[in-house]
């Protein structure tokens, strides 16, 4: 997906900071199929070691694990992180014209916002709605 494509999210919120197993598999898939920008990236020793992505006034820095922790800890256990959106169901298109996999098709909840869930490469939680009114 081209930077010019990137959906545009609204709203400026928090910029979310995660530790990924593989920059390089959560690199494609948060540009390469979810449609993020990539803002800057940071080099340790000749190693990219963070990439900031941003779309709208959503920032996210990846940052490559170091396994210190272990390479099998899991990861964003008890975190759902929600981007919002006015059209749910084209970011929804995008993602899957891309190769991606959503975990469920756009939906009406019952509390008025319009929304899918999808997961990261390292299991990292996210939800895709529209701004609640």
């Amino acid at each position: 997906m081209s930077d010019e494509a990137t959906p545009r999210f609204q709203g400026k919120g928090p910029m979310v900071s995660m530790t990924v197993k593989d920059l390089k598999a959560s690199l494609d898939w948060y540009h390469g199929v979810v449609g993020f920008g990539i803002s800057q990236k940071f080099e340790h020793e000749g190693e990219v070691r963070t990439v900031v992505l941003n779309a709208g006034g959503v920032m996210i820095l990846l940052n490559q694990d170091d396994g210190a922790k272990g390479w099998d800890r899991k990861k964003g256990q008890g975190l759902s992180m929600t981007i919002t959106t006015e059209d749910v169901d084209a970011v929804a298109e995008g993602i899957k014209a891309a190769g991606g996999t959503l975990e469920a098709e756009p939906e009406d909840k019952p509390w008025g916002a319009r929304m899918f869930p999808l997961t990261d490469p390292d299991g990292f939680k996210w939800a895709i709605s529209t701004p609640m009114t």
